[in-house]
C-alpha cells in the first residue's frame, strides 16, 4: 500500500531534515523513515475506522430519538438502511483491522464533532436519499453507498485535512494518497471472504521497504558525486543560489537514477519532477527538468548507467 510514490515524498524530506541538522546520524534517519511510513499506514486505518465511527454515531442517534419522552413514529421505526449495512458490518468484523486497532490503537474521540457533522452532511445528502428509499439493499448496494460517500464527502474535505493536519505532521501529505487506497480497498471488499477480507498490507513486498532505505542511503552517501554533477549542468546558473528544496530533489532523483536500473530513467524523471511542482517553487518543475536531462543525457553517453 506505502507506493514509491510516497516514499519519494518522505525520502526528499527526511533528506531536507537531515541537511538542516547539525547531529547527522543515518541509522536514526532509517528509523524516521520507517516510522514516517508507519504512520501513512496508520492513516490508512484510521480512514477504514471512520465509517465504523460515523455508523457508531448514526446508532447512538437512532437510540437517542427512541427514548425521548414523546417519540414520533419515526422515531420508533427509523430507516434501518445504514445500520444493516451489510458492507459496513463485514468491516466491523475484519480481523486485520480488529488486531492492528489493538496493536496500534487510533481513536475519533476527539474529533467527534467533525464525525457528527459529516454524518449530518451523509444524511441530507442525495446519495443517502436515494440509498434510504431501497427496500433491503443488497451486498452490493450497501457496499457502493460508502464508496460513493467516501468518495464524495471524505476525499477532498478541508475539515478533514485541517483535522489530520493538526493530529500527525506526516498525514497532510499523505491524505490524497490513502484515500485513493482506501477506496481501492472498498471495491475489493467481497461478501464471501466475510471477516477474512484481506486489506491492503502496508508494502506490496520486501522490496519495497528495502527500495525505501536504499535511496536514503545512497542519498546521502553520494552527495559529493549527485552535487558535482548538477553543479557541472548548472553553468547557467550559480550553483549557490539554487533552491535548497531544488537541490535535494536533484540530488534524491540522481540517487534513484543511478541505483535501481529496473526502473526507467522517463519514471524517476516524471516523478521528482511533479515532487518539485508541489514542494518547491512553482519554476522548479521546469528547471529541475533541464538540469536532470542534461546529467542523463551526459551519463549515458558516457555508460555510467545502463538502462531505458
Amino acid at each position: 500500500m506505502i507506493n514509491r510514490n510516497l516514499i519519494r515524498i518522505r525520502t526528499v524530506q527526511l533528506v531536507y531534515s537531515w541537511y538542516q541538522n547539525t547531529n547527522r546520524d543515518l541509522r536514526k534517519a532509517e528509523k524516521e523513515l520507517l516510522f514516517g511510513l508507519q504512520k501513512s499506514y496508520d492513516l490508512y486505518y484510521y480512514m477504514l475506522q471512520l465509517m465504523l465511527e460515523v455508523t457508531k454515531v448514526y446508532e447512538q442517534r437512532v437510540e437517542a430519538k427512541k427514548n425521548k419522552f414523546l417519540p414520533s413514529e419515526e422515531d420508533l421505526n427509523p430507516n434501518m438502511n445504514l445500520l444493516e449495512n451489510k458492507f459496513i458490518i463485514q468491516l466491523s468484523d475484519n480481523k486485520q483491522l480488529q488486531k492492528y486497532n489493538l496493536d496500534r490503537p487510533q481513536s475519533w474521540e476527539e474529533n467527534e464533532s467533525y464525525v457528527k457533522n459529516l454524518l449530518e452532511v451523509i444524511l441530507e445528502s442525495e446519495t443517502y436519499k436515494n440509498y434510504s428509499q431501497i427496500q433491503a439493499p443488497t451486498y452490493d448496494e450497501d457496499r457502493e453507498f460508502w464508496r460513493k460517500v467516501f468518495k464524495q464527502f471524505i476525499c477532498g474535505s478541508e475539515e478533514l485535512y485541517d483535522l489530520l493536519e493538526d493530529e500527525c505532521i506526516y498525514w497532510n501529505d499523505d491524505i490524497e494518497i490513502i484515500q485513493s487506497f482506501v477506496l481501492k480497498t472498498i471495491k475489493r471488499f467481497n461478501e464471501n471472504k466475510g471477516a477474512d477480507q484481506p486489506l491492503l498490507p502496508m508494502f506490496k513486498d520486501e522490496e519495497d521497504k528495502e527500495y525505501a532505505l536504499k535511496l536514503l542511503h545512497e542519498t546521502i552517501l553520494g552527495e559529493k558525486k549527485f552535487r558535482d554533477l548538477i553543479e557541472e549542468n548548472t553553468d547557467k546558473w550559480d550553483f549557490e543560489r539554487i533552491a535548497v528544496m531544488d537541490l535535494i530533489i536533484m540530488q534524491v532523483a540522481l540517487a534513484e537514477i543511478f541505483t535501481f536500473e529496473s526502473i526507467p530513467t522517463s519514471v524517476s524523471l516524471n516523478e521528482y519532477i511533479d515532487i518539485a511542482k508541489s514542494y518547491s517553487t512553482p519554476k522548479s518543475g521546469t528547471f529541475i527538468n533541464g538540469i536532470l536531462d542534461a546529467i542523463v543525457h551526459k551519463i549515458k553517453n558516457e555508460n555510467l548507467i545502463f538502462k531505458n
